[in-house]
């Protein structure tokens, strides 16, 4: 399952792992359990998992790292797209010698773990989507203007926070073009056929409500989405719907995504 020379002490390892331009903020319990990597939200922080992590306990290996300009202390870089946040994944994983995963992402990382799943049907154990990766055409040109405008407008908050590692160290523009991408990349025609071609075990954790940003029900409407996907594919199943929101789920629905990590993993596996 693994290849990983610190499995066997069992410590916590927090080091920088270098990738492309830029260096990533990574840690990694270590011990010989599943090894478990977790996908942050779009500019959020491995802190995020603060929660989870907890509740599995520690016969498991968890490993959470920081993207690119995220946090206090992952480095900037000139490349934040989608492929670059794919090959940070191989690169954390390649630093700390594991070969085979199971991959947990919250919203922008659920699409970056569905993503890498369907790519590495060899190397992924299982995926556990929270509130995230709902293929739905929701980017429209209103939207992108709507989000264009949105980022400029948080623009002039973000330097205030910055230091306190709670926004990202990019520009309201990269932040915006970042967003904008996931809209394209989340649309029926892009992500559906990833969804399809998944051959691994996948759970969906469904928050409910809003999100940041979204008003008049539009959120629900994206999750709806994902009746067609479990229809086509019966390796992806929802492990749950939730009461929290978006935003909240982490924070107050963790057990359930826990539990979608066990089931996941499968009773002889952990």
């Amino acid at each position: 399952m693994t290849n990983n020379s610190t499995s066997s002490t069992g410590s916590t390892w927090t080091g920088m792992v270098p990738v492309d331009d830029t260096a990533l903020a990574v840690t990694d319990t270590g011990g010989p359990g599943i090894p478990v990597i977790y996908l942050n939200g779009q500019f959020a922080t491995q802190g995020y998992w603060r929660h989870v992590i907890p509740e599995l306990g520690t016969d498991w290996r968890h490993i959470t790292f920081d993207e690119r300009a995220r946090g206090r202390k992952s480095k900037r870089s000139a490349d934040y797209s989608f492929a670059a946040a794919l090959r940070d994944v191989d690169a954390v994983l390649a630093a700390r010698g594991v070969d085979r995963a199971l991959v947990v992402g919250w919203s922008y990382g659920a699409v970056v773990a569905a993503h890498w799943a369907h790519h590495n049907p060899d190397r992924t154990l299982g995926a556990v989507l929270v509130d995230g990766a709902f293929p739905h055409d929701w980017l429209d040109d209103a939207m992108e203007q709507r989000i264009r405008k949105q980022f400029r407008q948080w623009g002039r908050f973000m330097p205030l926070l910055r230091p306190t590692g709670l926004v990202p160290r990019m520009n309201a523009e990269q932040m915006a073009e970042s967003n904008i991408e996931l809209g394209r990349l989340s649309r029926e025609r892009e992500l559906g056929p990833v969804l399809d071609g998944i051959t691994v075990p996948v759970r969906y954790v469904v928050a409910s409500g809003t999100s940041l940003g979204s008003r008049d029900g539009e959120q629900e409407r994206i999750r709806a989405s994902l009746d067609g996907v479990t229809a086509r594919n019966p390796h992806i199943r929802v492990g749950a719907k939730v009461a929290s929101n978006h935003g909240a789920i982490l924070k107050k629905d963790f057990p359930a995504v826990s539990a979608a990590v066990r089931e996941t993993a499968g009773p002889d596996r952990h």
